[in-house]
């Protein structure tokens, strides 16, 4: 059974958040990838190849005495509206306008998590769909005015304020914040770490 903290490839506070949430240990390294979209490419292959390559650098980050008996996992999420895959806003002006576009309407975020321990790697992909409710455009201008849009993808935050946004979701509520735990502790276990260790009789 794996006991060792895993690693994590990812600076968000809300991966590192869920994590701490079921109780795995872990240790932070950045990979530095080229996060841009193929030509045509549809966003669920994109979103996958994302955590696979964030994975790979990971790893290939790390000195070998360090990577033996770990297990390293990787993430990326999107949002997709109109086939159209909506990353992080580059200012105040793009998150408005993607708001504007989920006003009464639904859209998918997907998040892929990858797992590896060097030899082997496995993808998961989640995708949720997720309704909001009509937005003012003075509601927007609010939500946009805290700041809290600017680092996310899709340019909201469903464990923050925009939650007052959301009328339903059908998929994964933390997979919406950037790890699918459900899905991210079946991955672990396909590599022996057990998130809730049975105890021995």
């Amino acid at each position: 059974m794996q006991t060792l903290p895993i690693f994590l490839a990812s600076n968000s506070p809300r991966r590192r958040e869920l994590l701490t949430q079921i109780g795995v240990s872990f240790d932070v390294v950045i990979p530095d990838i080229d996060e841009t979209p193929l030509p045509s490419e549809h966003a669920a292959d994109y979103v996958c190849r994302m955590a696979k390559e964030k994975a790979s650098a990971a790893w290939q980050r790390l000195p070998d005495i360090e990577k033996q008996g770990r297990l390293l996992l990787a993430a990326d999420t999107c949002v997709v509206l109109d086939d159209q895959v909506l990353g992080k806003p580059q200012d105040g002006a793009d998150a408005a306008q993607m708001l504007s576009r989920y006003s009464g309407r639904s859209h998918e975020v997907m998040t892929a998590v990858a797992v590896t321990d060097g030899r082997t790697l496995r993808v998961d992909n989640v995708v949720t769909t997720v309704q909001f409710r009509p937005l003012s455009h003075a509601e927007i201008a609010a939500y946009v005015e805290t700041g809290e849009p600017m680092d996310k993808a899709g340019a909201y935050g469903i464990q923050g304020l925009a939650a007052l946004f959301v009328t339903h979701l059908e998929g994964s509520y933390t997979g919406v914040m950037g790890l699918p735990l459900y899905e991210t502790g079946q991955l672990l276990s396909q590599f022996g770490y057990d998130v809730l260790p049975r105890t021995l009789d």
